[in-house]
């Protein structure tokens, strides 16, 4: 867990100094809003605010969406990349190993899935 923090951390210093993008989406906001930690929510907030592109949920992203449920992903994590593959983001990162094993088996055109390991080694 140590390493995966770590990695997710450079990787948000990657994004500060421009090297990478960070996306925000509508999905993100709705998450963001419902979380019940105070500081949790402050610090993602603090977070997607340095997002320097936004995905709406628009109904490309929800017939997506629908497409991913199919294969096997959770509604809200469907949602999730998603909205992704719509702003054609290169990369969706993700902690959560049933979502990347189910994401790596659908159809996610450009977008690559990978855990914050293997992006902050791809991106070093």
């Amino acid at each position: 867990m140590a390493l995966e923090a770590e990695a997710i951390l450079g990787i948000l210093r990657t994004c500060q100094v421009g090297r990478l993008e960070l996306i925000g989406s509508e999905v993100l906001q709705f998450e963001l809003r419902n979380n019940p930690d105070p500081v949790r929510r402050e610090y993602a907030d603090g977070v997607l605010k340095r997002a320097t592109i936004f995905q709406p949920t628009t109904n490309q992203v929800e017939l997506r969406a629908g497409a991913l449920k199919a294969a096997g992903l959770k509604p809200i994590d469907a949602l999730h990349l998603a909205s992704a593959v719509e702003a054609s983001a290169d990369y969706f990162c993700t902690c959560d190993d049933r979502l990347m094993k189910r994401a790596r088996s659908a159809d996610t055109g450009r977008t690559r899935v990978l855990s914050p390991v293997e992006l902050s080694a791809e991106v070093a």
